[in-house]
Order: C-alpha cells, then structure tokens, then sequence
C-alpha cells in the first residue's frame, strides 16, 4: 500500500464536506468559546485564500515571475494571472488577464520573453461569457510590452516545454492523437481498460517530444513510438520535465515503456541527439528512473531514483556523468525522501528539498560531502506536489512558502546564507484573524522509534482547561503533517478543538527506516504509534479523554477505519477517500463479532 511520491489529493468540496460533518457531530459536546478581539477563521475565508505558485527568476536576477490563484466560487474554478514582482522594491506588475489553465512560466535565456501554458479560446476579460474548452498551449509574451501569442496548435494540448539555450527553438511535450479517430468521431470509442485511473474514459495515447520555433511556425516531431514520455495523473508531482544540453544539441528527457499512468514504475532517463534522432539511454535501468537534469557546463546529469532501486524506500538524488553510467548516489546521507533537486549555478551542488521532521526543508547538497539545511525560520517551502522552488543564475532562491499562520507568499533568499525574505503580502487579511498556535509533539513509539506530530491549539488556548480533541491523519503514507498554514486544521480549531497530526510510520520526515516500516505492516504499526501519540497528548493534562474524534484522507481515511475496528475512544470518526477493500474487511469483521 506504500506508494512513491505519490499522495492523494481532493476536491475543496469535498475536503470541506468531510470537515462539515465531523465538526457537526463532534459539536455535541463543544466546550464555550471565549470572546477575541479579532474574528476567527470560518468556512468562508477558503475563498479569500490566495495561492502563490510557479516561481521563476528573471534572467538578469531582478525580478520574479509568479502565478497568482483565486477562488471563483460561483463559476467552481480558480482564475490565475501572471505577476512580476520586482526584488528590490516588492511592486507588482500584472502581465496577463486572467486565464484558464495557465501555468508554468518560463523566461526566455536572454529575458526578453516568457513563455506559459494556458488554454486558447477563452479568458475573462473578452470572452467571459462564452468559455470554450480546450487544450492548453504555449504562449509567448514580449516583456517589452503586447499581447502574449500562441505558438503551438497541439491538438491534444502541450504537457510540458523548455526554451533552447539559444531561445530561438522550444521543445514540448504533447499526446499523440489516438489512431482510431475517425471512429470516436462517429462514438464508436470503446477501448480497453489498461492500468489507469478508474474514471479514464478514453484510452491514453503516447506522449513524445516537438520542436517549435519560438516566433510560432509549424512544429517538428523528434520522437515517436509506442512508448511514451512519462505520465502522470492530475494532482500528482509534475511530470518528468525536459532538459537541454547548453549548447543546445541534447535533451534529457525520461522514457515510460507506455502511455498508462499508471506504470509510472516502468520509467528510464534518456538522451535524445536533436539533429539525428538518435536516442540513448543514460543507465543500464529498467525502471524508477527521472527528472534527469543537465548540469550547468553539461557535463553532468542529476536524475531521480529510490534507494537501492525499491520504491517503498526515500526518493533520493544521483549524479552521473552526462556519457552514461548510474554515477554516485549524492543525497543518501540526508536520509530524507527528496522531492525536488535543481542545480545550483556552481554546478559542484544542487538545491534539494522534502519533509523534515515537522516541517519541509531545503538544503544545499554539494556532489561530495554533506548536506546544508538553510534556515528558513518558521517558513515552509510550499510542497503540494512537490518543493515549489527556483534558483536564480546569481544562486539566489525564490519559493512559494508559508507559516503556520500566513498561508503561501512569495519569498526570496539572496544567498543561502541569508534569511529568507516575503515579498508579497496577498493573504494577509486570513494573517490578521485570531488564529491557533501551531506546536509540535515528540514522544518515543512503541516500537523504539522517535515519533512526532503537528498539535494546532484554539485561539484563547488554556492549559487549565479541558479541550475536545481531533486527530488529522495525514495519507501517503509517504507524507507528512507538518507546521504549514492549514486552513482545515486552523477551521476545526476556531471550533475549539485541539488538532493533532501524528506521522506515524511510514511517513516520510524521518529517515528511511522509519518510512519503510510500514512495509508487511500497513496498519497495526502505524495503529501502534498513533494511539502512543494520543497517550502523549493526554499526558499534558488538557485533552477530554471521553470526547475525540478520528478523521483522515485516503491512507488517513484507511486508518481511521483500522482505528474504529480495534479502539473504542472515539466520539465521532470521518474517513475521505478510503481504500474500498479495506473498508469491505473492516465492515466483514465487524459484522462477524
């Protein structure tokens, strides 16, 4: 049941019906709640929430690129827009209208153009009341001024891009139309059901490699075939992306033997020779390779890969010669499950990042000795799929972030020495509410492992009084519940809750022994260590034993099945998006006595 960086999201809907419930049934009993000068959260600040991704330094190291996310609650979609925020100063410059689908900025080498991905046909200033779906394309905006253009007409939309070195060419990924298209046109569009997502309602196509001129023009196809670039399904880390050579002649790119997303597994980095055709692999793997990445001076690839090639264990970095070879493994003395490598401008180390005992970290890791945790304060890198980040060509660092009390901004690091600077302020009206303090809990498990948590108090908390508790158990299980802004915690705490996110083994914060644990014993160990944690909170005198609840989502929501089977302190419990087969053997056994 363990996955490989991998976790599994949900609809704010959905997320937010869940929460309904189980404050409903717990508020039974829900204490009185003292007066605050200052309101506290509620449901409906979810929209006011605004989400900060995408960050991309400008060439010339004085501004940064960002997409900036809102709520449309009455349309049930999120309008983004394109932001410049300058370094220096913090202002602000808008630089698109909003669009659907909009994503991935990218400056051009020299700086004079970004490019991004949004849908054509639509966007809310000209067409707002006839929204056309579509794909999305690749679009190029001068920065000396005008409107951005697409440049491609891929007709199952674009995947992914990256800018040749020069900037005259862009390489993107895009899905093959099926074969069988004049038959689906005429709805005779059967397929068969191969390892995908349970919704598919067609059958995936391979997705392969194009060159397109960066003034538009018609693109050239470099790869073919029955394989594919790697795929992945929505909500989950982005795909593998392109890499090219500097001089422009390679690019990296990671091959999966099908289009299926679900034989993510069946992965290998590649080179392909962008003149010939030619295609080789880096490796002499067969699966779990990615994100190759070419070193600065190209003589170097960085590329993913789980230790000792078992994907139950921590994701970690290799580094190889660009000719070919597995080269050195460079982050196994981290012991943390890396979810992002980028390489530092020096091309002698790169900048890595993951879940870090309560909270995600970044570190500098050089390519032969230890790794150096950045002091970020009380900032979180933002880490939804994976760490939100960029650097810069002068080594600085800018990454979506956020505090357990101000939800995502963006923030600047000048040297990885320096602390980290906010430059944008779009939340700060959720800031300025009476929020609950965010605390972390360590006790020892049962089975000799150092265990922690996330504890979210409610406002006005008072160790001398009594307090319901909820415990949030986080899926995964390669996850984490760290010391992040987080509304749902925040919510049920306005409600006067204590909130408690145990990492029980599994997790992915604490070492590699700790996350494979769960591997033969998916749910009486990590059952184990969460009832440990309850007994640790309920050592601090202030939780009311006779009312707690258990909620969770996905592998959370499997847990709180497994702990209404087998413990019987709960007053209330909610499980989101569990797993079906365990549900059915805990409902059997149930039945049965």
């Amino acid at each position: 049941m363990a996955t490989h960086s991998r976790t599994t999201s949900c609809t704010l809907f959905a997320r937010y019906t869940f929460l309904g419930i189980l404050t409903a049934v717990l508020a039974l009993a829900a204490p009185g709640r003292a007066k605050a000068q200052a309101r506290k959260i509620e449901v409906g600040d979810l929209q006011r929430i605004v989400r900060v991704s995408n960050p991309e330094i400008s060439p010339d190291g004085k501004s940064i690129v960002i997409v900036v996310s809102r709520v449309n609650w009455d349309e049930d979609r999120r309008d983004s827009q394109l932001v410049l925020v300058d370094i220096a100063t913090g202002s602000q410059r808008v630089l698109t209208n909003i669009r659907k689908g909009l994503s991935s900025p990218q400056f051009s080498p020299a700086g004079d153009r970004l490019a991004f991905l949004a849908e054509t046909g639509w966007d809310a200033k000209n067409d707002a009341k006839e929204e056309k779906k579509s794909a999305p394309q690749i679009f190029v905006l001068p920065m000396n001024g005008g409107e951005p253009q697409p440049i491609t007409r891929a007709p199952l939309g674009v995947e992914q891009f990256a800018w040749r070195p020069d900037g005259a060419f862009v390489a993107f990924a895009s899905p093959d139309e099926p074969p069988n298209k004049a038959e689906i046109e005429k709805h005779h569009d059967l397929f068969e059901v191969g390892d995908n997502d349970f919704l598919a309602t067609s059958a995936p196509t391979p997705s392969h490699i194009w060159l397109v001129p960066t003034s538009g023009g018609t693109a050239k196809r470099l790869t073919s075939g029955a394989w594919s670039l790697s795929k992945t399904a929505e909500d989950f880390p982005p795909s593998s992306p392109l890499s090219w050579s500097p001089n422009g002649k390679q690019i990296c790119f990671t091959r999966q033997a099908d289009p299926h997303w679900g034989d993510f597994e069946q992965t290998v980095v590649e080179i392909l020779d962008v003149e010939s055709g030619h295609i080789r692999q880096l490796t002499k793997r067969t699966s779990f390779e990615g994100f190759g990445l070419f070193s600065p001076d190209g003589s170097k690839i960085a590329y993913w890969f789980p230790r000792d090639g078992d994907q139950n264990n921590e994701n970690e970095i290799f580094v190889t010669s660009s000719a070919s070879g597995e080269g050195t493994d460079v982050s196994s003395r981290l012991d943390r499950n890396v979810q992002r490598a980028i390489w530092m401008p020096d091309g002698r180390s790169l900048l890595l990042g993951g879940h870090d005992g309560t909270r995600t970290s970044i570190w500098i890791q050089s390519l032969d000795g230890a790794a150096r945790r950045i002091d970020l304060g009380a900032v979180n890198p933002t880490f939804s799929t994976w760490v939100d980040a960029a650097v810069g060509k002068d080594g600085s660092i800018a990454f979506s972030g956020n505090t357990p009390t101000q939800p995502n901004e963006l923030y600047y690091i000048a040297s990885p020495g320096e602390k980290p600077k906010r430059l944008t302020d779009f939340n700060h009206e959720i800031a300025a509410l009476d929020l609950g303090r965010t605390d972390t809990l360590e006790w020892k498990g049962p089975d000799g492992f150092a265990e922690d948590s996330t504890v979210v108090y409610p406002p006005g908390f008072s160790r001398d009084k009594k307090y319901p508790l909820v415990l949030n158990i986080h899926g995964g299980p390669q996850w984490a519940s760290t010391t992040d802004f987080d509304f749902f915690a925040q919510l049920l705490a306005s409600h006067g809750y204590v909130v408690f996110g145990p990492n029980y083994r599994g997790s992915d914060n604490l070492g590699n022994k700790y996350q494979r644990a769960v591997m033969n014993d998916a749910a009486d160990g990590p059952g184990r260590d969460i009832m440990a944690g309850i007994a640790a909170l309920e050592k601090q005198g202030f939780i009311d034993e006779s009312r707690i609840g258990v909620s969770g989502w996905s592998y959370g929501g499997f847990m709180t099945l497994w702990l209404i089977g087998h413990h019987h302190i709960w007053k209330a419990a909610v499980a989101g998006a569990e797993i079906e087969d365990a549900a059915r053997r805990l409902r059997d056994k149930l039945q049965q006595g």
